[in-house]
């Protein structure tokens, strides 16, 4: 027989398993929790296993019926009946919003009534963030602040950073509640120094919450970051020759752009150019030319100065064009200079004046009177040669075929016709009557004048 102690604690569990089994009830509704987007569909499920010939019945966290078995209680379009059996009634609610959030309850009218209640939890869904503090451009080696803000989340939303692919760190977040007292708007903000290589970089604010199902949802700017000018001195063609037209090109780079030009001459007291116009334009170049050419590129970030050293010599000692380094004075805190020159033949020098429209020197003058003289020679040698050719035209023989005198202008073909020529010259021929006293007048006085006749076949 066991010991009195043992026989106690076999009688209280034995209690217990039948107070266990005696308060089971199978006519106790289960249902479970829903979590739902705003806009989705939640699906509200209500089972028990006895229904005790009774039905079960669906209503709302402001206790409003919504369906009793298979009837519809409230008019309420978004809410459809899904399933409908003695044990099991199920509902399903679309498009929810906000204020569908709270405890839904499953009832079955059984004595006494039983309950069971379903929390449906409703998520804001953020808006896309927006950034603030990139509308006007910020100047290089600056601190730039910017904000990220997003509001209608539920709970409230996390933000995050990235300055093209490298993270940011925030410099804080506030978390503020809507007016509709349900959701949130999160503001995050950041601060860093910017330097020219950030200018169009690209700033990314990305919102992360648990209702975009781990998508991501972001904003990107551009930054607009203004920086000093860089300038540099660009010939065309890069090997000119004496006679040639030759451009300087004054290259301005820059956040803003260089919109000033000025151009001079070293050891010239007036400015060859001031405008817009980054370009010095030598129509001709000679060895007046040589020297040093500066341009400074003005922008609201400030000026630099580039300068180009044109060495010109004579063609005959003229060697391969080389392009060499020219040092300049040290630059001020705020004009940096690049340097570039070039040895070069040309002939003409530029007028120190605002429209740098170089002036022609008198190389060229005399060159154009040689060419004149040339000309007019020219012409009077052709102008002899047809007035000697018109008078020996005008004093051509006769022909004479088959005893009949034709101008030898008319002349038939050479079988046709064989033609004596016969100078003035021939004595006797003037004076004769005919053509045939002519040719035997010509034969005796000119009998030692053979040299004179042409025969034309």
């Amino acid at each position: 027989m066991p010991p009195p102690a043992l026989r106690l604690l076999l009688l209280l569990g034995c209690f217990a398993v039948a107070r266990g089994n005696l308060s089971r009830d199978e006519s106790q509704p289960t249902t479970s929790d829903e979590t739902v987007v705003a806009g989705g569909t939640v699906v509200l499920k209500c089972q028990v296993e006895d229904p005790d010939d009774s039905s079960l019945q669906w209503s709302n966290p402001a206790q409003q019926t919504l369906y009793f078995g298979e009837k519809r209680a409230l008019r309420d379009n978004r809410i459809q009946l899904e399933r409908s059996t003695p044990n099991e009634l199920t509902i399903s609610i679309s498009d929810v919003v906000l204020s569908d959030e709270g405890e839904y309850t499953c009832s079955i009218f059984t004595m006494p009534v039983r309950t069971a209640k379903a929390l449906v939890t409703v998520l804001g869904v953020p808006q896309k963030p927006q950034i603030f503090g990139h509308e006007q451009p910020i100047d290089e080696e600056k601190i730039a602040r910017l904000t990220c803000r997003s509001s209608g989340s539920k709970p409230a939303a996390q933000l995050r950073w990235k300055k093209g692919n490298k993270e940011l760190k925030d410099g804080g977040t506030v978390v503020a509640e809507d007016p509709n007292g349900k959701t949130f708007t999160v503001s995050s903000s950041v601060e860093f120094r910017v330097t020219k290589e950030d200018n169009e970089a690209e700033v990314t604010c990305t919102v992360d919450h648990e209702s975009l199902q781990n998508s991501e949802r972001s904003t990107t700017q551009k930054l607009q970051v203004h920086y000093k000018p860089t300038a540099r001195i660009e010939p065309h063609p890069q090997y000119p020759r004496e006679g040639e037209k030759l451009q300087l090109q004054c290259d301005g780079q820059g956040n803003p752009i260089p919109q000033e030009f000025l151009w001079e001459k070293e050891g010239s007291d007036a400015p060859l150019q001031l405008s817009s116009d980054s370009i010095l334009i030598f129509p001709f170049l000679n060895k007046s030319d040589s020297g040093t050419y500066v341009c400074t590129a003005t922008s609201s970030m400030g000026s630099v100065v580039a300068k180009y050293n044109l060495d010109v010599s004579d063609l005959s000692q003229l060697p391969t064009p080389h392009v060499h380094s020219t040092p300049a004075p040290p630059p001020g805190p705020s004009q940096p200079i690049s340097h570039a020159s070039m040895a070069t033949a040309s002939s003409f020098t530029p007028a120190l004046s605002q429209d740098a429209s170089p002036v022609p020197s008198t190389s060229s003058t005399y060159h154009a009177v040689i060419g004149g003289v040339v000309a007019v020679i020219v012409f009077l040698l052709l102008s002899l040669l047809i007035v000697l050719g018109h008078y020996l035209i005008r004093h051509k023989g006769l022909c004479i075929s088959h005893g009949e005198t034709v101008p030898s202008r008319h002349r038939q073909t050479p079988a046709e016709v064989m033609c004596t020529y016969l100078t003035h010259e021939a004595k006797g021929s003037d004076d004769a009557p005919d053509a045939d006293t002519a040719i035997i007048n010509a034969e005796g006085g000119q009998a030692g004048g053979d040299d004179k006749k042409e025969y034309f076949i």
